[in-house]
């Protein structure tokens, strides 16, 4: 009672988003390791919360700038309208660079907000 479960999904599962979403509103949050975000919140968008997906190559390889564009890209289509949790696809790497870890964090705080109309 009072659970929600987190599932990660791992790999590419574009072609499942439409039965993984046969389940009730506000049940779940599922995290993608590798399907398409976008695409996932408008199929999903409104039935789970989701949760992701910074890659984990752009927390390893790229710079902050990057992590800061795609982190402003996934809130701008995936969370403008709730039900979105920042991260990385898979969680943040062991490996990533510190500067890109924060440049997630300080680019969530300050664009990811939510403002009551």
């Amino acid at each position: 009672h009072g659970l929600t479960p987190l599932v990660l999904w791992e790999g590419d599962c574009t072609t499942r988003l439409e039965l993984i979403g046969d389940i009730p509103r506000g049940k779940a949050i599922y995290a993608f390791e590798r399907t398409d975000l976008e695409l996932a919140s408008r199929v999903l968008g409104g039935t789970v919360c989701l949760r992701g997906n910074v890659p984990a190559s752009m927390f390893i390889s790229g710079t902050p700038a990057e992590v800061a564009d795609c982190c402003r890209r996934l809130i701008d289509t995936v969370g403008r309208d709730g039900g979105f949790i920042m991260d990385g696809g898979s969680g943040i790497p062991n490996e990533a660079r510190a500067d890109c870890v924060r440049a997630m964090f300080e680019t969530t705080r300050s664009h990811g907000v939510y403002r009551r109309g």
